[in-house]
This record gives structure tokens, sequence and C-alpha cells, in this order.
């Protein structure tokens, strides 16, 4: 890594990186951050365009990490609050470059 790379671009995790086709194609500026399972305790990097919505990377994001869950069974959260609006872009819900962003279960699930 350069010193120029996000700080969650440094950190190890366990899972390959997940780019999206659009980057590298000219959608235009390319964001580097990091998603979070807490149920887990894994993350993967993510490189995507800032005009990507949050519904596309939350679908791929899950099906990494629980590929036998729904996707609507999960939310994404920013600075500890969901992001509500999954129809906007990354930049428009406030994720940028060196973002961590956790994605969790939608409701408590019971201990077994």
């Amino acid at each position: 890594m350069t010193a120029s790379s996000p700080f969650v671009q440094q950190l190890r995790a366990s899972r390959p990186a997940i780019v999206f086709p659009s980057v590298g194609t000219g959608a235009g500026k390319v964001i580097d951050f990091r998603v979070e399972a807490s149920d887990i305790w894994d993350a993967v990097r993510v490189s995507s365009a800032a005009s990507a919505k949050v519904i596309d990377v939350k679908r791929v994001v899950a099906l990494s990490f629980f590929p036998n869950d729904h996707v609507g069974d999960f939310v994404l959260k920013l600075r500890g609050w969901e992001i509500l609006d999954e129809n906007a872009s990354l930049a428009d819900a406030g994720i940028g470059d060196g973002s961590i962003v956790l994605i969790a279960y939608r409701r408590r699930r019971a201990v077994r």
C-alpha cells in the first residue's frame, strides 16, 4: 500500500476486496471503504464509484458475508446510524474515501 491509500485499505481482511465493475470505466470518483459484519467479526474492502447506489453495495456485500440469508434482512450503518435511503448514491449517503460501514441484521436475533 502506498502512503496515500486510505487507512481502511491498509487493514487486514480475510476476504478478497470487492471491486465494482464501474470502477475504471470513467464512472467518476472512485472511493475505497470498508464494510464490517458485526455478527461474524469479519470485514471486506470495497472499491466503487461514488455514484453507485447503496442498495447495490448492500446486495453484493450481504451475499458475500451471508449467502444463505435474504438481503432485505440487513441494514448498512454509517457512524452508528442506519442508511435509510438505499436508492441514494454512496456519496449522497455520506460514504466517502476511508469510511467504515457496518452491515448488520435488521432485527435482533435470538442466541442459541
